[in-house]
């Protein structure tokens, strides 16, 4: 079991405050959705979580461990961020290969296994620097769960897709949640917050409401 505790956290750079006392509780085995208007402070609080941002005040525990003091980053989390960085001139399983090489767990047909259940074809070719925005986000999506981490931070991962890709991520994410998963989910689509999440919270200024 999963548990994320957000602990009156606050984040301030220069005069602007971009988060104010955010407390929320996070668990295995629920999908937690986060709506709100671009500049309102969801993605600063999933970089917070993940640990790529440092609160002003406040801290964020995971199973009881304080990010920045026990551990550098939030572990075992499949992550997409804003846009997935990619190498333009590799192809998807190139840059997937690259990228598992960092922890080594995985082979190359778990890589492959995890690009044609997200829709891509492993052997092709192409460099992603060609791929259409909705492929590159499934590689994004892939990039994320092919390690099988116990907790999912998604940004916007539907940004691109086509209606049969929607349908494919909903379902995806009703599995994994099934598995146990502890799913952070922000999206503009109203229906994917509503149709998947058990519990929905909304950003504005900086501050969480639910």
């Amino acid at each position: 079991m999963q548990e994320i505790i957000v602990d009156h956290v606050s984040l301030q750079i220069k005069n602007a405050k971009l988060l104010s006392d955010i407390n929320l509780t996070l668990h295995s085995g629920k999908v937690y959705g986060l709506r709100g208007r671009n500049g309102s402070g969801k993605t600063v609080l999933m970089k917070c979580i993940c640990g790529f941002m440092r609160p002003t005040e406040g801290k964020v525990t995971v199973n009881g461990k304080v990010i920045h003091k026990d551990m550098d980053f939030l572990p075992s989390a499949g992550i997409i961020i804003e846009e997935p960085g990619f190498f333009p001139n590799y192809s998807g399983f190139k840059n997937l290969k690259i990228l598992a090489g960092i922890q080594n767990r995985i082979t190359d047909a778990k890589i492959r296994e995890t690009m044609e259940l997200v829709g891509l074809d492993s052997t092709m070719k192409k460099p992603v620097g060609k791929y259409s925005l909705g492929m590159r986000q499934r590689l994004g999506i892939a990039q994320a769960m092919m390690e099988d981490p116990n907790v999912l931070i998604l940004d916007e991962p539907t940004n691109g897709l086509d209606e049969d890709g929607v349908e494919w991520f909903r379902q995806f994410i009703l599995e994994q949640k099934e598995k146990g998963k502890l799913i952070l989910l922000a999206s503009h689509s109203r229906e994917d917050i509503e149709m998947l999440s058990d519990e929905v919270y909304f950003m504005e200024k900086g501050v969480l409401t639910k």
